[in-house]
């Protein structure tokens, strides 16, 4: 099996095209740059060079072995600094779960943070509900996730990141949308409210029911669905009006308004990064670094 230093010689001499100018650029004598060619060449089993009285030209095989060598002696100068890159997080991947509208408030920031500091890093990104990013974090599918609601465990670092409020999502044409001031809770209780899944979207389903039980209203919900964007555009189609977390306003749709609400406590709707306390993953590290607060979000 031939060396790295065998390689090395080969491919001075075979850039050169002299023993003498190689050993010279090498800082050695020629006779055991000579010695090293020829082991080198009864290892491969075949002739490199054509030996000529001016010096040495490379054989069909020389050319390609030429090529071939060069990618190792490259792969073995790299691989030590992608080594240290991968220690300290600025290489590898990181696999990373978010929700549709954490997507707008939070995943933003950290994809920029990530490609301005941490530019080798490959990011994973999947859009998942709150529980599926918990399940999926448990498992060792994620790494990190931007998540809503998630449950205490021993096994997970949780870091509040965003806070916003409720607002009402109504079509444009709507009475409510003419009232000029902020609706109150009991005036969109007379209609109808379309809401999130119990199950798939149990956070803010949750968040929604506290705000009309806090009056003692129970209003008259048609539609329970998954995601912020389709409770959006259920409502763009007329089916009804929605509280939606206030950064649902990016969602601009020409016949919809988002308007703030009367009696609803502000900042209320919260997004977590949350990740598994035993994750070695440096390059997590490197990204909570960037990202995280320094200071608690209120």
């Amino acid at each position: 099996m031939y060396t790295l230093e065998q390689l090395r010689g080969f491919v001075a001499v075979a850039e050169e095209g002299n023993f003498g100018r190689a050993a010279e650029r090498l800082r050695m004598t020629q006779p055991p740059l000579s010695r090293q060619v020829q082991k080198l060449e009864r290892d491969v089993g075949v002739e490199l060079f054509e030996r000529t009285h001016r010096g040495v030209r490379l054989t069909p095989g020389g050319q390609v072995f030429l090529e071939e060598a060069r990618r190792i002696l490259g792969l073995t100068e790299a691989a030590p600094l992608l080594a240290r890159s991968v220690a300290r997080g600025a290489a590898g991947t990181l696999r990373i779960g978010f929700t549709a509208v954490t997507a707008q408030t939070v995943l933003g920031a950290w994809i920029r943070a990530a490609g301005q500091h941490m530019p080798d890093v490959d990011l994973v990104l999947s859009e998942m509900v709150s529980r599926q990013q918990v399940d999926a974090l448990l498992a060792g599918d994620l790494d990190v996730g931007v998540a809503r609601g998630v449950p205490r465990s021993e096994l997970l670092e949780v870091r509040l990141v965003h806070a916003e409020s409720l607002v009402l999502a109504a079509p444009r044409d709507h009475p409510l949308a003419a009232l000029g001031r902020a609706p109150r809770v009991e005036e969109i209780a007379e209609h109808e409210v379309v809401t999130y899944s119990p199950v798939e979207a149990r956070y803010l389903h949750e968040a929604v029911v506290a705000v009309f039980s806090q009056g003692a209203i129970t209003p008259r919900y048609v539609q329970h669905v998954n995601q912020v964007n389709s409770v959006v555009a259920l409502v763009d189609a007329g089916v009804g009006v929605a509280l939606v977390p206030e950064s649902t306003s990016v969602f601009q749709h020409p016949g919809l308004v988002y308007l703030p609400v009367e009696g609803v406590t502000p900042r209320t709707v919260r997004a977590h990064c949350v990740w598994r306390r035993d994750n070695v993953n440096p390059v997590l590290a490197a990204l909570l670094r960037l990202v995280l607060p320094a200071r608690p979000v209120a």
